[in-house]
């Protein structure tokens, strides 16, 4: 649940509250037992089937329905004790929060409506027209504050569809690369099923690639930042991971640093380290690579990561969008205010760019 709607639940609340204490001071009336009994009801309903029923929000089926048994609780108590019109404000954003789309506006004219009849001002129309006008100030407001109720809740939504691609971003990048390198290395085993050096030596790669990969997955519960940046600055990590590489894949991997070396956000340079990894990831899977140079430059205004290898290249033109993993590493450089670009050829090899700008 995000705090927006811990907020909102609280402001219920404490509109709820407020009167229920003024009721409870006001002395020793017949109904007072019945109309705190009314309130306390609402409160536990609210409770029972919306606070702890988060996950049927924005579903008119029931969500409509548990609206209703609200609204009739709040049409009770307004008639029995005018104070309880506090609560009109506290359930503002309850018709934006509880109902879908365009029922919300329904939800919160029905309520400023209900308010309305209960408190029993439509007398008033016939004698004083100017009670339509408070009729229509009501109306806007609740709408006006039912609207940053709903904006603020999509907002909450949009954070949750980022997060969900960032985590995709750091399970392709983590674990998918990681079982990629497995499979890699027993389908090799399996085809060198004769030689039992050969065959030794390439479990015991799959081993440690499991090994690595299952203390990766630990730390990314605890914390989405690369495992080589908790060791070492972004150099130094790339250096660890080409060396990871190359152990791996028996192709040679270079790492050169170009320009006076300064830190640089996590952000940034979780972005470069994930760029690297997709990279050598493709010149192992696709490329087909007797080499494999990276290149971190530090520039005046920004830090640059290349991947370039001598493998069979692809046709650029032909295939634009690339695979989820150039995808998510847009994605991820465009986070951080960066640009990816790759160039290639067949039979040239292939050159990625990672560009971040940087004070």
């Amino acid at each position: 649940m995000s705090r927006w709607l811990y907020a909102f639940h609280l402001l219920f609340y404490a509109c709820l509250a407020f009167p229920m204490a003024v009721v409870a001071l006001m002395g020793t009336g017949g109904g007072r037992p019945l109309t705190l009994g009314l309130a306390a009801a609402m409160g536990v309903y609210y409770w029972l089937f919306v606070v702890r029923r988060s996950e049927d929000l924005e579903r008119l089926h029931p969500m409509a329905w548990h609206f209703l048994v609200l609204l009739c609780l709040l049409f009770l108590l307004l008639r029995r004790e005018s104070v309880f019109e506090l609560v009109q404000f506290g359930m503002c954003p309850m018709p934006y929060v509880m109902l879908p789309g365009r029922w919300g506006y329904a939800g919160a004219i029905t309520l400023v409506l209900t308010t309305f009849v209960a408190s029993g001002r439509v007398t008033e129309l016939a004698v004083n027209p100017g009670a339509l006008g408070g009729l229509l100030a009501n109306a806007g407001l609740v709408t006006i504050m039912g609207l940053f109720a709903h904006h603020l809740v999509k907002a909450g939504e949009v954070g949750v569809l980022r997060e969900r691609a960032r985590l995709a971003r750091e399970i392709h990048d983590t674990l998918a690369q990681g079982l990629s390198g497995i499979i890699t290395q027993l389908e090799a085993a399996e085809q060198a099923i004769d030689d039992q050096p050969a065959v030794r030596q390439r479990i015991a790669v799959a081993k440690r690639l499991a090994r690595e990969n299952l203390g990766e997955a630990r730390r990314s519960v605890d914390a989405l930042r690369p495992e080589p940046l908790n060791r070492a600055r972004i150099d130094l990590a790339l250096g660890d991971v080409a060396a990871r590489w190359s152990s791996a894949s028996g192709v040679q991997a270079t790492v050169a640093v170009d320009g006076p070396r300064r830190p640089l956000e996590p952000e940034v340079e979780a972005t470069l380290l994930r760029a690297a990894q997709e990279g050598l990831a493709n010149a192992a899977k696709h490329a087909g690579a007797r080499r494999v140079a990276i290149t971190l430059s530090y520039m005046e205004d920004e830090v640059t990561l290349d991947v370039l290898d001598d493998g069979a290249g692809f046709d650029a033109d032909a295939a634009p969008g690339g695979g989820y993993g150039l995808a998510a590493m847009r994605e991820r450089a465009s986070a951080v205010g960066g640009t990816v670009t790759v160039e290639s050829a067949p039979g040239e090899g292939t050159a990625l760019c990672v560009s971040i700008p940087c004070a």
